[in-house]
């Protein structure tokens, strides 16, 4: 009698941990899920930032441009067209940004640093570990009680 009880506890017990293993897979895949989806949220918000900023720096360099060149005309002056050279480079950097392939060709090269150059990414010290935490925490804890 006491064998099959504890054949039926050892099964039992082996259900739940599969049942466990399922569970906390299924909980990691949903975190990962999540953590993408506010990562495409967020890079959908830059793109639109970018793209409401180059409308009113498009106005801008467009006004400038325009402006600049019929002063520098007007008074024979080509100095005048100078800043219109480095206005020219934030608008196209804001245009490939928001409409180009800039992200994509950031993309590219966040992939090769990953795989070629990983050595520049490690963290000072190493990875952080939970014994590194517990003793930061018991340092700047006030009311832990060592026992």
């Amino acid at each position: 009698m006491g064998f099959i009880f504890s054949k039926s506890m050892s099964e039992n017990m082996k259900n739940q941990q599969e049942f466990m293993l399922m569970n906390a897979r299924l909980q990691l895949e949903r975190q990962l899920m999540m953590q993408n989806e506010m990562r495409e949220r967020q890079m959908a918000l830059q793109i639109a930032w970018s793209r409401e900023f180059l409308k009113y720096f498009g106005t801008f360099f467009g006004i400038a441009a325009i402006s600049l060149t019929a002063g520098a005309i007007r008074r024979k002056k080509p100095a005048f067209l100078f800043p219109i050279i480095p206005l020219s480079f934030i608008f196209t950097y804001q245009y490939d940004l928001g409409y180009g392939t800039l992200l994509q060709r950031m993309k590219g090269e966040a992939e090769n640093i990953l795989e070629t150059e990983k050595s520049k990414l490690q963290l000072p010290r190493g990875m952080i570990t939970f014994e590194n935490l517990e003793k930061a925490r018991r340092e700047q804890s006030k009311f832990f009680i060592d026992k």
